[in-house]
Parts: C-alpha cells; structure tokens; sequence
C-alpha cells in the first residue's frame, strides 16, 4: 500500500456512531443520515484516516471457522462495495454488531466512524476502500479567540486525527478469499484488544511472504536467545542472531534446509531447532513454510527487535554486530567475569 500519497483518495461517504461498552451498560447511539462535509475538511479526514496504514504492514482477510459466508463484517462490506445507496443501514448494522462485541470489562466505549473510500492506491491500482475507525481516547486542547482585541481561552475536548486508537481499511480486492484488510490498534496487548481484531471483524493474517517471513524471524530469535548460557554463551548468541538476520537480507528467497545448514551448522542444534519449531507451530497455530518469497519489509520491521545486546549488571550495554570472534570471554583471579573486545578504529 502506498501510504504517503493519498491524492488519489476521495471521502465518499461519512457516518458517525457512538458504540458504548455494553458489559459497562454504556449506551448504543446511531446517527441516521450520514454527514456531508466540504471538500477541504473530507480531504483533513482522508489524510487522518489513511495515514496509519502503511506498506508492508501484515495483511489480514476476513476469516470464519466454519465458512466466510458467517462473517458478519465480511457480508456488510460486500453490500456496501455492490451498492452504496445501503451505507446509512449497513453502517448502523456494522455499530450494533460492534456493541454486541463490546462485553469485556476493559473496552472503552467511543466514537465509531464508518467510512467509504475511492481511489486508494494499492500495488499501483486504484480501489474502492471502506475505513472503520473507532476513538476511545479524548484529549483537551486549548482554542484561543479574538474578541474585541482580547484574547480569549477555552478548553475543549477532542481527538487528534493522528491518534485515532483502532482502524481497519478493507480494500475491495481478493473478495472470495475475505478482501485485503489492513489493521491497526494502539491497544494491541491483552484480551480486550482481541474483540476488535478478533470478537468484531473476525481476522486472520493472509499466509503471504509477509506472514512467513515475520513469523521465520520471530521463531528464530526465540530459539537462539532461548538457549542457556551453559549451552550456548551471550557473544555466540549474538553471532547467530546475526548470521539469521543476514541470511533473510541478503536473500530474495527462504529454503529452510539452506538455512538450518548455513545459520547452525551442526545436526545437534539443527534437531533442536526443528524440535522448537514444531512447539512454537502448535501453540502460535502456524504452519512452517518450507520455501517462500522474502519480504523485505518484513526483515526491515524484524531488524528493529534483532539487535544483540550485551547487558552486563546495570553498566555496560554492548551492542554485537558481527565478527564475534573479536570478543573474548574470561574470568580474572578475583573471580569478577570480563569481556576483552578487539578493534582498530574509534569513533
């Protein structure tokens, strides 16, 4: 998704909801008409909505256990894409089916904006797009006014459009599959984060290189990091952190039989990273790919958890790039642990 150009995109349609959380006994109020706003305010809107859904980010489709025909959220977008003349009652459907979702203790109620898009750019193509948001968190803002020459302060509460907590855009392409759906949510941890990806729309990652490759990286940085110093020291962790990470940067493919051989070399820790692997398959209900395209933006979002660090007590952080054969690892007669680190320039 080209996320910074959005010149392309038109606000079509409009409608705001306020869906309490029904667990709190908050109320559920719908708007019956949806709002018309002018041509420069649409465009505000446009750039506050779109501007959080990235490229590269993980793409999501619309996903039911049984059948996707059971999705509410999946039906109610596919009415809206074949006639948008529904979009007061498809928008009112999609807020009581979010009220209905809102049952845990922690949910917030909030605005809930149900929007409908034309022309977002995709892969180089343009598409119909429609864009749930739904704010829970409110700030104050000061608004100063003139008056007779003097100025005047008042407090108002508000939402700053690049703070909105929690959006989906489904992109009307893929359709039989469950569309592309990209996501966001400021709350991503615990479990009343899950009623919005969840509970409400009903993700599930698509299996694409994106999915693979994230999944890849995370797997194996729990592997290496997961070994005990006793088996494998601090400096050699780091060294296979490093290798994995330069094999998925430096290739546009993933073969896991090359990978095991080049990054760990040896059977005993071959068999043990296969052994890990079928753990961390059963409880993330993952299946790994044996061969797959490398996503680039998935290597570049994974470098950032991928430093390897040296934390030693509370004084010293040293980061390990490569070359661990620099680092040398001792223990002097009083007992106290050093590391010895060769190098030639400083800067």
């Amino acid at each position: 998704m080209e996320a910074t150009k959005w010149d392309t995109s038109a606000l079509k349609h409009l409608i705001v909801h306020y869906v309490g959380s029904k667990n709190n006994a908050e109320p559920l109020r719908l708007s019956q008409t949806a709002l018309q706003p002018d041509a420069e305010l649409a465009q505000q809107l446009t750039d506050g909505f779109l501007h959080r859904f990235k490229s590269g980010a993980e793409i999501y489709a619309f996903h039911h256990a049984s059948s996707l025909q059971y999705n509410e959220v999946y039906n109610y977008c596919k009415t809206l894409f074949e006639d948008a003349t529904q979009f007061e009652e498809t928008a009112g459907a999609m807020a009581r089916h979010l009220y209905e979702a809102s049952t845990h203790p922690k949910v917030k109620g909030g605005e809930f904006y149900v929007t409908l898009f034309e022309g977002v750019p995709v892969e180089s193509r343009l598409y119909k797009a429609i864009g749930l948001f739904k704010t829970e968190n409110k700030a104050l803002f000061l608004d100063v006014t003139d008056s007779n020459g003097n100025l005047a302060l008042d407090m108002k509460e508000g939402v700053e459009l690049t703070k909105i907590d929690k959006g989906c855009l489904i992109v009307n392409r893929n359709v039989e599959e469950g569309f592309d759906v990209f996501l966001f949510d400021n709350q991503n941890r615990g479990e009343e984060a899950l009623y919005w990806k969840e509970t409400f729309l009903g993700l599930a990652p698509q299996k694409n290189s994106f999915h693979h490759t994230a999944h890849l990286l995370t797997l194996t940085k729990q592997f290496i990091t997961g070994q005990p110093e006793d088996a494998l020291e601090k400096k050699d962790q780091a060294e296979l952190l490093n290798k994995s990470l330069n094999y998925f940067s430096e290739r546009e493919t993933f073969d896991i039989d090359e990978f095991q051989t080049e990054v760990f070399g040896n059977d005993d820790m071959i068999n043990s990273f296969r052994q890990f692997g079928a753990k961390y398959v059963e409880s993330h209900d993952y299946d790994i790919a044996s061969n797959f395209d490398i996503s680039t933006e998935a290597v570049k979002k994974g470098a950032k958890v991928y430093k390897s660090v040296l934390k030693l007590d509370k004084n010293f952080h040293v980061y390990i790039h490569g070359r661990t054969d620099l680092i040398e690892r001792g223990t002097d007669e009083d007992g106290r642990k050093y590391y010895k680190l060769y190098y030639q320039d400083e800067s």
